[in-house]
């Protein structure tokens, strides 16, 4: 998959899509959080890999959002497992889709600035990205749920 061009991808939904990325890398190799910030700081963000050029991405943003998500995880966690249906657990989850759907219960409860719209549907795109129209809808459920209990 070609990644967009660097100027048709917003800062905000390129923070997103890394954030995704680094909580994911945090969950399977438990990578100190100063150490995840640093290497996606210098070396993921705006970096240009293989020659082609990443987006600009919000590195505050991206900061908030992957340290917030890790520091609040379990309550994330027990939002996120309120909305899945009987007899799922969230250890059954894909760990790609824990991440997008952590990261976007972390922007529904602690980003009051982001319309929740606007959360549910950045990171539906972040979903469409890695898993197939079914997965993204599972994603649109999920969150669009928890946004009713936590907005």
């Amino acid at each position: 998959m070609t990644p967009p061009k660097k100027s048709s991808v917003k800062p905000r939904a390129a923070a997103r899509l890394a954030a995704v990325q680094a909580l994911y890398q945090h969950e399977m190799e438990a990578t100190r959080v100063a150490t995840l910030l640093d290497e996606f700081h210098r070396h993921r963000l705006g970096a240009e890999i293989e020659d082609m050029q990443l987006a600009e991405a919000e590195t505050a943003f991206f900061d908030d959002v992957v340290q917030g998500t890790i520091a609040r995880r379990d309550e994330i966690d027990e939002a996120i497992a309120a909305k899945l249906a009987e007899g799922w657990k969230i250890e059954r989850l894909d760990r790609t889709m824990l991440q997008i759907l952590r990261a976007g219960t972390y922007e529904l409860i602690a980003r009051a600035d982001v319309p929740t719209g606007t959360a549910i549907s950045e990171y539906l795109d972040v979903a469409h990205a890695f898993f197939d129209a079914r997965e993204a809808k599972f994603v649109n459920g999920v969150l669009d749920a928890v946004a009713r209990d936590v907005r």
